[in-house]
C-alpha cells in the first residue's frame, strides 16, 4: 500500500482492535528499532504542577499505538476520576466503539464479540502540541475516507507545518513517507504512491495538572526510563486463540460436576450491573458483576462441595496461599485459581493475556477466580561487598566520564559532505529522495540554503552505499542533525564518519559481582552504573540554555559475565564515549519533558527477574543489543581500533 493503511482486508474504520498499521520502511531504509513504541500498563501521572494534554491509546497487531478519539479520551478520564479500578463502556461517547470496554484495573481494552484483549495507556503531551489545541492530521485510505495519524507523527507534522516547511520526511520516525505541504500529500518513498492527507480542528484533548494519588496509579509500569520499543515490550497478541481453548477446556473437564450460587464473587470488574467482592491478597475490593456477550448477567458459581478443579488450580498455586496468609478479609475457597492478571508486564506462570481472558471467561461460566497483585520486580542483587567487587577481564579500567561535547573544528559542513561523496557528472533521472525534485534539476534548496560554492545541481554519490543526492540536499540534512563531522544515508541508514550523539556528562563505571542472572547461572555478573546530574542543555540539545532533568539516577544495569556479555560492555564503553547511551528529550513514562532519556540502545535494568520485560531471562538480548549498537555505528571493529 501506498499510505499509513492497515493491513489488506481490514476495516477502513480504526476501531480499536481494526487499528489502521503503518507502512514501515524495511530495515534498510529504516532505523533500527525505531518503528514501534511500547509502553508498560499503567495510569501513569505527569511531574507535580506540571500540565499535561493527555491521550489514551491502544496497541494494534503492528505494535503502534493508536490514539482514541479526543472525545473518548475526555470520557476516559470522567470515569477515572470517580474510579480509577473501574471499566469504560466506549460505546457511550462513539457508537461505533460498542463492543469496547476499557479495565482500568488491568489497563486493557476488552472486545465483547471476538473476547481480543489489547494493552491501553494514558499518555502524555505538551499542551502547545497538536492534541492540546485540538488539531488531527488525517490521510486519505482507500475507502476515500481519512485516518488520523498515530499521535507521535501528528505532532511531528503539525511542528514542521508551524515552521513552514516545505515537505517532512518520516524516515526518522521509521517511515517511508514525505509530507508535501503545499499539495498536501502524502508519499511513499519505496512505490511512489500518493495520497491525499488534510489538516482539521476537532475537540482538544483533556488537560491534567499534578498527579493522581498513588493508590489510583496501579498497575505500575516499569519504573526504569523510557518506555522501549523492544520485542518484549510489545504486548501485541490477541487472546482469541486462548479463549477458544479455555472455553473447549472448561466444556471438558469443568462442567461434569453440579454448581451452586456463591456469595464470592472474584471477577474481572467490566461492567457496571451487579456488585460483590474481589478476592485480592492483603484486603477486599468491591468488584462488579460480568455481562456476557448474550446479555445475561453471570453472578459467581463455585464447584459443589468445593471440588477441586483439576488442572486449572496450579495456574498460581503461591498466589493463593499469599492471599490466604496475608489476611485477606475475603476467603478464598479452596480450589479457586488465582490469575496473576496484574503482572502484565510479566513472565508468570500464566501469560497475562491469557490470564485475564481466562479470568473473564471463567467468570462468565460461573467459575470463581481470584485476582491476585503481580509479584514485584527483583531490580537489584543481594549487597555486594567492596571486597567481592572486581574488574571484569579483558577490559581496561572500571569507570569512564564524558564532559561536555568537544566541537571539531575547521570542519566546515561543506568539508564534510564533500569527503564522504564523489561527484556525478552525469545523474540518472531518478528523485534526489531528499528532497523528492529529479536529480537532473535543480536541488529543491536552491534560494532556502546559503551554499557557500556548492552549485544546486551538483550531484554526490555516497561512497559505501552508492545513493546518490544533491550536494545541496545532503548539506541541508547535515545541517539539520548533530554536525559531529558524520553523515547518515537517509535511504539505507549506512553511517559515514564516526556518528556521536547529544548525551549530557555524566560518569559510567562497571565491575564484576559474585551473582548470577537468570539464565545464565554458571557465570558472574556485570553491573553498569550510569550517573548523569542535572545541568543546563548546550547548543546541540532542545532547548539551549534551559535546565535539563536526570530522574532516575544512577542506573543499575546488568550483563552476563560471558563472552558475548563482555563484547557487549566493551562496545557500550564505545557508545559512552560517543555519547549514544542517552540523550535529552521527552519521557514517554512521566510525559517530562528536557529530561535524560534511554536512546535507542537497549539495557536490562532488572537484575532477578524480568517482570517489566527488562530483565533476564532473555536469550536474544544480547544478540538484539549488538544489533542496536551496529545501527549506531558501533561495532566490533571499533574494538580493533
Amino acid at each position: 500500500g501506498g499510505g499509513f493503511g492497515g493491513a489488506p482486508g481490514e476495516p477502513s474504520t480504526p476501531v480499536p482492535g481494526h487499528g489502521a498499521g503503518l507502512s514501515y520502511c524495511p530495515p534498510s531504509m529504516a532505523r533500527q528499532g525505531s518503528g514501534a513504541m511500547l509502553a508498560s500498563g499503567g495510569l501513569g501521572f505527569p511531574p507535580q504542577n506540571l500540565a499535561r494534554v493527555v491521550v489514551w491509546e491502544w496497541l494494534n497487531e503492528h505494535g503502534r499505538w493508536r490514539p482514541y478519539s479526543a472525545a473518548v479520551c475526555h470520557h476516559i478520564e470522567n470515569v477515572l476520576k470517580e474510579d480509577a479500578r473501574g471499566s469504560v463502556v466506549l460505546g457511550q461517547v462513539d457508537v461505533q466503539l460498542a463492543p469496547y470496554i476499557i479495565d482500568l484495573q488491568s489497563m486493557h481494552q476488552f472486545r465483547q464479540d471476538t473476547g481480543t484483549m489489547r494493552p491501553v495507556r494514558r499518555n502524555f503531551y505538551d499542551p502547545s502540541s497538536a492534541p492540546g489545541k485540538g488539531i488531527v492530521w488525517e490521510w486519505e485510505n482507500d475507502n476515500n475516507s481519512w485516518t488520523p495519524y498515530d499521535m507521535d507523527i501528528c505532532i511531528t507534522i503539525q511542528n514542521a507545518y508551524e515552521k513552514q516547511h516545505p515537505w517532512l520526511d518520516l524516515s526518522s520516525l521509521g517511515f517511508c513517507y514525505l509530507i508535501y505541504f503545499s499539495s498536501m500529500s502524502q508519499m511513499n518513498r519505496q512505490t511512489q504512491r500518493k495520497r491525499r492527507l488534510r489538516r482539521r480542528m476537532d475537540l482538544a484533548y483533556p488537560l491534567t495538572i499534578g498527579s493522581i494519588p498513588k493508590s489510583q496509579s496501579w498497575p505500575v509500569g516499569t519504573s526504569t526510563g523510557t518506555p522501549c520499543s523492544c520485542p518484549q515490550c510489545l504486548l501485541v497478541n490477541s487472546t482469541r486463540a486462548a479463549s477458544n481453548a479455555i472455553l473447549a477446556s472448561q466444556r471438558r473437564k469443568l462442567y461434569p460436576g453440579a454448581v451452586r450460587q456463591s456469595s464470592t464473587f472474584a471477577g474481572a470488574a467490566l461492567w457496571p450491573t451487579g456488585t460483590g467482592t474481589v478476592a485480592v491478597a492483603g484486603g477486599t475490593a468491591k468488584g462488579e458483576g460480568l455481562r456476557v456477550p448474550g446479555g445475561a448477567f453471570a453472578p459467581s458459581q463455585s464447584v459443589s462441595g468445593g471440588a477441586p478443579l483439576t488442572g486449572l488450580n496450579n495456574l498460581n498455586q503461591p498466589g493463593t496461599q499469599r492471599g490466604a496468609g496475608l489476611g485477606a478479609r475475603a476467603t478464598v475457597p479452596p480450589g479457586v485459581p488465582a490469575l496473576p492478571v496484574k503482572n502484565l508486564n510479566g513472565t508468570g506462570p500464566v501469560h497475562p493475556a491469557l490470564a485475564g481472558m481466562t479470568g473473564i471467561l471463567m467468570c462468565a461460566a460461573g467459575l470463581p477466580v481470584c485476582l491476585t497483585r503481580a509479584p514485584k520486580p527483583i531490580l537489584h542483587p543481594p549487597p555486594v561487598s567492596k571486597s567481592d567487587i572486581k574488574p571484569v577481564p579483558g577490559v581496561n579500567g572500571i569507570c569512564r566520564k564524558t564532559k561536555k561535547k568537544h566541537l571539531k573544528k575547521s570542519k566546515t559542513p561543506e568539508d564534510v559532505v564533500r569527503r564522504y561523496i564523489q561527484k556525478v557528472k552525469n545523474p540518472p533521472d531518478e528523485d534526489c529522495t531528499i528532497c523528492m525534485e529529479r536529480l537532473v534539476t535543480s536541488s529543491g534548496y536552491e534560494g532556502v540554503l546559503s551554499h557557500r560554492g556548492i552549485k544546486p545541481e551538483l550531484v554526490g554519490k555516497l561512497g559505501k552505499c552508492g545513493h546518490m543526492y544533491h550536494l545541496l540536499c545532503l548539506l541541508a540534512m547535515y545541517n539539520n542533525g548533530n554536525k559531529d563531522g558524520s553523515l547518515q544515508c537517509p535511504t539505507c541508514k549506512a553511517i559515514y564518519g564516526e556518528k556521536t550523539g547529544t548525551q549530557p556528562p555524566g560518569k559510567m563505571e562497571f565491575h564484576l559481582i559474585p551473582h548470577s542472572l537468570p539464565g545464565y547461572t554458571d557465570s558472574k555478573t556485570i553491573r553498569i552504573v550510569y550517573d548523569i546530574p542535572t545541568g543546563i542543555q548546550g547548543p546541540e540539545h532542545p532547548n539551549p540554555g534551559k535546565k535539563f532533568t536526570a530522574r532516575g539516577f544512577p542506573r543499575h544495569c546488568y550483563l552476563p559475565d560471558n563472552e558475548k556479555g563482555r563484547k557487549v560492555l566493551k562496545l557500550l564503553i564505545v557508545a559512552w564515549d560517543r555519547r549514544l547511551i542517552f540523550t535529552i528529550g521527552t519521557s514517554n513514562t512521566t510525559g517530562e519533558s528536557d529530561t535524560v532519556v534511554w536512546n535507542e540502545i537497549h539495557h536490562k535494568t532488572e537484575f532477578g527477574s524480568n517482570l517489566t520485560g527488562h530483565g533476564y531471562p532473555d536469550p536474544n538480548y544480547l544478540d538484539n543489543v549488538l544489533a542496536e549498537l551496529l545501527a549506531q555505528g558501533v561495532s566490533e571493529a571499533n574494538l580493533k581500533d
